[in-house]
């Protein structure tokens, strides 16, 4: 079936990217705005300079998880402030309290809510792919 795209009219979906977070690798939109709402495509730590991933321990990859998910917010004029509701996937839970203490460095309080799980691979062979949904005010 063929890619529609959505037009200018009020309440219209709205795809967006920005040069500071990776572009998509796929049939996805990195964000996409429908109403009030910022819907924002799992990232995984690649370099959006580069396009590559970024190897490392688990602080370093959620490190550039979230400042991928940062482009996207600020390229709305939005902020982690906006942030309702993110999903976590790891590779490996052991790694959870690593991940969490960089995650809490760049969310706001109240944080949003979240849900994570391990998964058995991620693309890349990433150790985290985090998404996430924004209101817009």
């Amino acid at each position: 079936m063929p890619r529609r795209s959505a037009g200018a009219e009020a309440g219209a979906r709205q795809a967006l990217q920005t040069v500071g977070a990776p572009k998509a690798i796929g049939p996805y939109s990195p964000a996409i705005r429908a109403g009030n709402l910022l819907f924002i495509s799992g990232q995984i730590p690649i370099d959006p300079a580069t396009g590559a991933l970024v190897g490392g321990d688990i602080t370093g990859q959620t490190d550039r998880v979230m400042r991928n998910l940062q482009a996207l917010l600020e390229a709305a004029g939005l902020g982690f402030e906006h942030v309702i509701r993110t999903t976590v996937f790891l590779a490996d839970i052991s790694e959870f309290a690593a991940m969490n203490e960089c995650y809490g460095k760049f969310v706001a309080d109240p944080p949003p809510a979240r849900s994570t799980v391990q998964v058995a691979r991620l693309p890349r062979d990433a150790k985290v792919e985090i998404d996430a949904i924004a209101v817009i005010p």
